[in-house]
């Protein structure tokens, strides 16, 4: 998985990108907040539940129904959200389902149940590009740790940041 501040990237990129105008911040934190959820499921270790489980790591909560059930807790708060019915959903989804997306970029671990409940199966993308961050915080102020935020430099922060600019230009250009 990357790490937990780059799973944030994706909804920072989109909120600044599209301004505060389409996207509030109470959306925007909301949006933050969908894109690391997931990885809660690492609680899963310490209750006894293997990895490979359906509730395990990566599994349900990586799924684009949890993902989907996200969207939909966003559409009934989407008034808290200071958000449109549809904006709030549709933020809170591609947030979340972000998450799933960039740790099927990754070289580690089982891959993603995309699928569930649907299907068991654990996906990844063709390219793995993406060095899987370690699950123990002592082993990321290593040399390996390193390693993993250059890589999240490179293969997420840098197209965030691209995708945040075309945003900002289009909105610009736009007038909105």
């Amino acid at each position: 998985m990357p790490t937990i501040f780059s799973h944030a990237a994706v909804p920072l990129a989109l909120g600044m990108g599209l301004g505060r105008r389409r996207i509030p911040r109470r959306l925007l934190i909301a949006g933050i907040v969908a894109s690391i959820l997931p990885d809660f499921d690492v609680l899963a270790f310490r209750l006894g539940i293997p990895y490979a489980d359906a509730f395990g790591h990566r599994g349900a909560s990586h799924s684009l129904a949890f993902a989907l059930l996200l969207g939909l807790l966003a559409l009934m708060f989407y008034r808290h959200l200071k958000a449109g019915r549809w904006v709030s959903f549709a933020f809170v989804s591609v947030s979340a389902a972000s998450h799933s997306l960039l740790d099927m970029l990754t070289n580690g671990g089982h891959g993603v149940a995309l699928w569930w409940p649907l299907s068991q199966e654990r996906c990844f993308f063709p390219w793995q590009v993406i060095e899987v961050s370690p699950l123990n915080p002592r082993r990321f102020l290593s040399d390996r740790g390193i390693a993993v935020l250059q890589s999240e430099l490179w293969w997420i922060w840098l197209p965030a940041a691209l995708v945040c600019l075309v945003l900002f230009v289009w909105r610009r250009r736009s007038g909105s």
